[in-house]
């Protein structure tokens, strides 16, 4: 992989599918977002291999850390977004891209107007943020874009997550996803895996594994369907179909109070004053109390947007009973069939 990335792709046309295009989200992006991405430099723009747009709201003050920060996109645009009492860590594998990231610091420090870097790149591996130096509990947000799916040990990468976050911190990430396990040959073929669909995680196997290591249920944000436009790529992979999917996951309290809720939103999270788009399910309108199951309710209570909502907790009897094991709303193929979504090729590599 870090030769891959390193080497042989010198800019996102040179993958073999969509997935770097797909960064096209369908829903509504906020003005503070684009104007964060059209300052990073091209030099850095061009050299991103992303799936997905994973920008959640109310980021000012935060401490980030991006997982797989690749050329430092993502990361110069969080530090804009984070604002100079925040900072972001970008960690990469990849030597020639985290190189390529440093190049940039001073000149994106100067671009904002900061008066010392509020970003940092440090070389190392999702599975061992410890040995890369990172504390545990010492982040509010983790964003990853579209390379935990490079990553064949990925229980040890939310594990690794998981520790990491402070109490209510959060880890929301775009990555690609299959319709189905990924046989066991596929795994090893250097540019399937390259291409991320020889370790893309069949989607349904995430809950499983969040839960398993202490986070939440995941939350869809949007989805989008990846094209795979090389014809040898597409044979291999038969009938299996991919898609990119950004996610939201929370570190939970140890014991958190666990009821359903009546959820009022307030208004007051910036560029979002009259609703707010939680997931793909949950939209908060402001002044409207929305009743929430007991995770959700748990969140709100202990995540960054606690002081955004007003919380009252109902008895079981004034709750409604209506709950869903099937997790048909978390799949991301039936999210981007509904959203109507089609990610644009790269013409460079069309075959």
């Amino acid at each position: 992989m870090q030769k891959y990335y390193g080497n042989r792709l010198e800019s996102s046309c040179d993958l073999q599918t969509s997935a770097a295009s797909c960064s096209l989200s369908c829903r509504p992006v906020p003005k503070s977002v684009t104007e964060a991405l059209s300052l990073v430099h091209p030099e850095v723009t061009k050299r991103f291999f992303g799936c997905g747009l994973p920008f959640p709201a109310k980021l000012e003050g935060c401490r980030v850390l991006d997982l797989g920060s690749g050329s430092g996109r993502d990361c110069f645009a969080f530090s804009k977004l984070v604002g100079p009492s925040g900072y972001v860590t970008g960690l990469d594998m990849t030597e020639e891209l985290i190189a390529v990231s440093r190049q940039y610091i001073e000149y994106h420090q100067q671009k904002f107007g900061y008066k010392e870097p509020n970003v940092t790149f440090v070389q190392g591996y999702m599975e061992k943020l410890s040995e890369a130096g990172v504390q545990s509990n010492s982040m509010d947000i983790l964003l990853s874009n579209c390379v935990i799916c490079l990553c064949p040990d990925k229980r040890a990468v939310l594990q690794e997550a998981f520790n990491v976050l402070k109490e209510g911190g959060e880890l929301y990430y775009s990555d690609m996803y299959a319709s189905k396990v990924i046989p066991d040959h596929m795994k090893d073929d250097i540019v399937l895996w390259g291409e991320g669909m020889g370790g893309s995680l069949f989607w349904q196997d995430l809950i499983s594994l969040a839960q398993s290591v202490g986070f939440s249920t995941p939350h869809l944000v949007t989805a989008t369907h990846i094209v795979v436009h090389n014809s040898e790529l597409k044979e291999k992979a038969g009938d299996i179909r991919y898609a990119s999917g950004t996610y939201r996951l929370f570190k939970m309290p140890k014991n958190p109070v666990m009821s359903k809720a009546k959820v009022t939103y307030q208004g007051t999270v910036a560029e979002f004053p009259d609703q707010l788009d939680f997931d793909s399910c949950h939209s908060f309108k402001k002044d409207v109390p929305v009743e929430v199951d007991e995770e959700m309710a748990a969140i709100l209570q202990s995540s960054r947007f606690s002081s955004d909502f007003k919380v009252e907790i109902l008895d079981k009897a004034d709750s409604s009973s209506e709950s869903s094991t099937q997790y048909c709303h978390l799949n991301p193929f039936l999210l981007a069939d509904k959203l109507g979504s089609s990610v644009r090729q790269c013409s460079k590599t069309g075959k």
